[in-house]
């Protein structure tokens, strides 16, 4: 019976494995196999670790309910409360894994899977240079419309993933002291991500992978943090014309297209939608439906080009659709558990540096990000977020101030 049980338990963790790996090819798969070790973990009656932080995460999830409840269309919010399903990603990790080596391997499955998407994702620029570069074609007006996206259906995902798979790679070469082979080869991969990373043209992405970036420099070798402003302008300088363009976008927009004006339009009236249902929002799913209704006086009613059934950005997006309370209780228990990291960094990581360190820049990143975009909304980088929450305490309970504590 013990011998049957601590299989199950070893295919639990197998699948959680492969589940949070997935995460980076496949989001079927990785909700297959989350399945899968949810399963595995109730036939063989494994402990479940709660967050440490746990009432906040709770209130957020309660509050979110209350908020169907008093939206004007509950049916059409079940998306959202389908959603929750890949947050069991946060329970499944902190609960099957318990060695750093463990953490260690997802971590190069992200590589592995993060290197191939990048690939698929150069070959597909080629392919667009190809067929919007030709003679008397306007390459950055309709690839800015149409840009790589890996394994992924859409550039923002695609570019959330390589950031998280970037930070977390970049703090394993910097701290986790691999072998000279593995160490070649980490370094390689992570330089055709970051290729493919500056070649979908995700301006937000790129801010935050380099904040996330500087952080890793100045805990590792402070001076090096001098040499990131100067790669940056060494590639602006020696980059093509539409990766200058892109660049220069960010004060200087082409029309429409940039989605500058457009991201104005989903702020202020997100702020105009919170003013209006502080407590409660929209409820879930309606802030597309309900969008025209809320837009200030002082900009036009013709909408800007672009995408408004969110809100891209996940502070305004979450306090719009579900209340401020669920959006401030969501971030009090992001930054509660960085900040229970940053104070094993302090008081002395040893073995766990890497892993810590990696997991901040990564929150960091996704923190950043989600000023520009509703990051948290897509599965994919949701489900890597967790995982990333979940690892720090689940290889160290018992002997650091965990993340993640107290089992259930």
């Amino acid at each position: 019976m013990e011998l049957r049980r601590s299989f199950i338990e070893e295919a639990a963790f197998c699948c959680a494995l492969g589940g949070a790996a997935a995460c980076a090819v496949s989001i079927a798969l990785s909700q297959i196999l989350l399945g899968i070790a949810l399963a595995a973990m109730l036939a063989s009656r494994m402990r479940w670790e709660l967050p440490r932080h746990w009432p906040w995460l709770f209130f957020f999830v309660a509050w979110t309910l209350l908020a169907l409840a008093f939206s004007d269309a509950p049916r059409a919010g079940f998306p959202q409360i389908k959603k929750f399903y890949v947050w069991l990603f946060l329970f499944v990790i902190a609960s099957t894994f318990s060695k750093l080596t463990q953490t260690r391997w997802l971590v190069l499955a992200w590589i592995a899977g993060g290197t191939l998407s990048s690939l698929w994702g150069i070959e597909q620029f080629v392919r667009k240079l190809k067929a919007f570069g030709g003679p008397g074609g306007d390459f950055y007006t309709q690839y800015v419309a149409s840009r790589i996206t890996g394994f992924n259906s859409h550039w923002m995902t695609f570019s959330g993933q390589m950031m998280i798979i970037l930070l977390a790679g970049f703090a394993f070469l910097l701290w986790a002291r691999p072998e000279r082979w593995l160490r070649r080869v980490v370094f390689v991969c992570l330089a055709i991500i970051a290729s493919a990373l500056v070649l979908a043209f995700t301006r937000g992405v790129w801010i935050a992978t380099g904040i996330g970036a500087i952080y890793l420099l100045w805990c590792w070798r402070r001076w090096t943090v001098a040499l990131v402003p100067l790669a940056a302008l060494a590639l602006f300088i020696a980059g093509p014309a539409g990766l200058r363009a892109r660049v220069t976008s960010l004060v200087r927009p082409h029309g429409e297209l940039d989605s500058n004006m457009h991201r104005v339009y989903t702020f202020r009236t997100g702020v105009e939608m919170i003013k209006a249902h502080p407590w409660f929002g929209l409820g879930l799913e309606r802030v597309g439906p309900h969008f025209k209704e809320y837009i200030p006086a002082d900009l036009p009613k013709e909408l800007p080009k672009g995408y408004y059934a969110h809100l891209h950005n996940i502070y305004v997006h979450f306090a719009a659709e579900r209340g401020l309370p669920a959006m401030i209780a969501l971030m009090i228990f992001l930054l509660l558990t960085m900040k229970d990291w940053l104070v094993r960094l302090y008081r002395g990581a040893g073995a766990h540096e890497w892993l810590l360190r990696g997991m901040v820049a990564v929150m960091i990143g996704i923190l950043i990000t989600g000023l520009f975009e509703y990051n948290l909304g897509d599965s994919e980088v949701l489900g890597m977020t967790l995982a990333c929450l979940a690892m720090p305490a689940a290889v160290s309970r018992g002997d650091i101030p965990p993340s993640l504590g107290n089992g259930a």
